[in-house]
């Protein structure tokens, strides 16, 4: 789950699949991570062409670490009975920059309102803990810069101390690309300067998102 300081966000490990069969109706999930709308709109159109004889093709998802954009639909299905359920099992989850899309072959027999939500969103929460989750943490960019003189014992205390160095740059002085948690930033700055007897400096740059 997101943390009360909204550091990070939850996402779908990878695209992944999982089915479940209710009263003889095939529900096949498809989840994929998507950092745009359009990227969970080529997803769905892509799980379309896949299965055209299908049923249904119901999905929901959701855009941005603060769930700004969030779409379902219920593809036919009665309202509210598909595409909702799909969307509450996300948010319940805390999912974020993910799509699913529930493919349904219908077996015979209805379900009823009751049973197709149940199915939808049971079937999103199933292919969930099939495929697995992440937990992406929000960082800030930042560049190191020191001399040449401090840089190779600067750079082990960076990593030693678990700092996530991005990459190195040599140059007049030497630069180091790291990431920084966001409520970590001013004990980095501190010891920094500690460490180096202040001569090494800090820039920070915009926001990046990682594992932890």
């Amino acid at each position: 789950m997101r943390d009360g300081r909204d550091n990070g966000y939850v996402t779908v490990a990878g695209e992944g699949s999982h089915e479940t069969e209710i009263s003889r109706s095939r529900f096949l999930c498809y989840l994929a991570p998507a950092a745009t709308e359009e990227q969970a709109k080529e997803v769905i159109a892509r799980v379309r062409a896949e299965h055209p004889t299908a049923t249904h093709h119901c999905y929901a998802y959701v855009i941005g670490a603060d769930a700004s954009v969030q779409r379902c639909s219920d593809d036919g299905e009665p309202g509210g009975t598909a595409g909702p359920p799909m969307l509450r099992m996300l948010l319940r989850r805390d999912v974020r920059y993910a799509v699913a899309v529930v493919v349904r072959y219908f077996g015979g027999t209805k379900l009823g309102a009751g049973g197709l939500i149940r199915a939808y969103g049971g079937a999103v929460g199933a292919a969930l803990d099939a495929v697995g989750t992440v937990t992406r943490r929000r960082y800030r960019a930042a560049t190191v810069t020191v001399g040449h003189d401090r840089a190779g014992r600067l750079e082990n205390d960076l990593r030693t101390r678990g700092t996530a160095v991005l990459g190195v740059t040599y140059g007049a002085e030497v630069a180091f690309a790291v990431a920084l948690p966001e409520d970590e930033i001013a004990g980095f700055t501190s010891w920094l300067a500690a460490a180096t007897a202040g001569a090494a400096r800090c820039d920070l740059g915009g926001e990046v998102y990682g594992t932890p």
